[in-house]
């Protein structure tokens, strides 16, 4: 599946889990590295890197923007391979 595709149904995905959030789609040319998503949820927030496989490259920064984010709240990169368990990780901090 490609990233575009997947990213588009992970968003649909995170909108049913969690009525009411909010999906952001972030701007990687405004600065570079920043996770692909950042989802608003009650009083709390997480971001997400959406990536084709489990095997794709990472681009410069974004392990940096990932682990940061994660201190902050909740980040992770996501794709088809672990992305049940992301989200069940998400509802877990969601619902704490």
């Amino acid at each position: 599946m490609r990233e575009n595709k997947f990213q588009a149904n992970l968003i649909k995905e995170i909108k049913e889990t969690f009525p009411g959030c909010i999906v952001l789609k972030n701007d990687s040319s405004y600065l570079q590295g920043i996770p692909d998503l950042t989802v608003f949820y009650e009083d709390k927030w997480c971001a997400l890197e959406c990536k084709q496989n489990a095997k794709a490259n990472h681009q410069p920064n974004q392990d940096y923007y990932v682990e940061k984010m994660n201190d902050m709240s909740f980040a992770r990169f996501i794709y088809p391979e672990n992305k049940d368990e992301v989200i069940k990780d998400l509802r877990e901090k969601f619902n704490s």
